[in-house]
């Protein structure tokens, strides 16, 4: 780098230097106020206080979540009880969202539901009729309908509760849980949860109060999946019945290089739409939880 070229650098940093001297030198420092110019005055200066209500007279949720003072303007939370901000509300509120899914594949209905249709698809032989996106959608229907009382219930005695101020977080989680815990104590087998206390090496009184979530989740999955596969079992026999005859059929008729399934599949088509079979399964099916 020559000499001349060294010079012009230099030059340039301080002309950016002076015009950034220059545009400082000409803007006025601004002042912001929290009021009027004419009536701002620094702490201590005044006589006036701007705390609305002393300290520990709140005597109601929503008194207690007031902001306690006073300049031009009052921020009030009335939607939380005063132990959450709204970051942690949100954080909170996300991972629930993540974990939906979860909740409802393992402490609903779904599993079985799911379960059950998709028996009965494969007894039809109809590969992907209804598709998987049916099945699911219906899934989620049919378990919104049953888990309908639980919710309601959860809503009142632990959502409404807590949003008001009347209990603590950690009151709101037992009593959000006891709806679902009674929903799950019919579906599960005793085998189950002696199985799973076992394992854990807890000792068990015999008293559905007494099982803690750990073992009461996976205790029902697991009735669940028994059950359900008993119900598509019972699903298969008339189809299982259909497929014998057509299959001896079409050996008596030195047929058998034809797929027994293709001659057999409008028969059981047939069969489930005489027998108004979606009714018949479905009806069955909730009626299941409520026996």
């Amino acid at each position: 780098m020559t000499e001349s070229t060294v010079r012009k650098l230099h030059r340039r940093k301080l002309l950016c230097l002076l015009v950034t001297v220059g545009i400082l030198c000409i803007f006025r420092p601004l002042t912001v106020f929290a009021i009027s110019e004419n009536e701002w005055h620094i702490p201590g200066e005044t006589e006036t206080t701007t705390v609305v209500d002393a300290p520990g007279v709140a005597e109601t949720p929503e008194e207690l979540n007031r902001l306690n003072t006073a300049n031009t303007w009052t921020v009030t939370y009335n939607d939380g009880n005063g132990e959450l901000n709204g970051s942690l509300r949100i954080l909170l509120t996300l991972t629930m969202i993540a974990l939906l899914p979860i909740i409802v594949i393992m402490m609903t209905s779904f599993t079985r539901i799911i379960i059950v249709l998709h028996f009965t698809r494969a007894a039809l032989n109809t590969q992907t009729a209804p598709p998987n996106q049916i099945l699911i959608g219906l899934a989620l229907i049919l378990t919104f309908f049953i888990m309908e009382p639980t919710l309601t219930d959860v809503y009142n005695n632990a959502v409404v509760p807590f949003e008001d101020g009347e209990i603590t977080q950690e009151e709101a989680l037992e009593k959000g849980m006891q709806p679902l815990r009674e929903f799950m104590y019919p579906q599960t087998q005793v085998k189950d949860v002696q199985l799973f206390m076992d394992i854990a090496h807890l000792t068990w009184d015999g008293e559905n109060e007494s099982i803690p979530n750990s073992v009461l989740i996976p205790s029902f999955m697991v009735s669940e999946l028994r059950t359900a596969f008993w119900i598509g079992f019972m699903i298969y026999i008339p189809f299982i019945v259909i497929d014998m005859v057509v299959a001896s059929t079409l050996m008596s008729m030195g047929m058998m290089m034809l797929p027994p399934t293709t001659i057999s599949m409008p028969f059981k088509i047939l069969l489930f739409v005489l027998a108004d079979g979606w009714s018949l399964v479905i009806g069955e099916l909730v009626r299941s939880f409520y026996v």
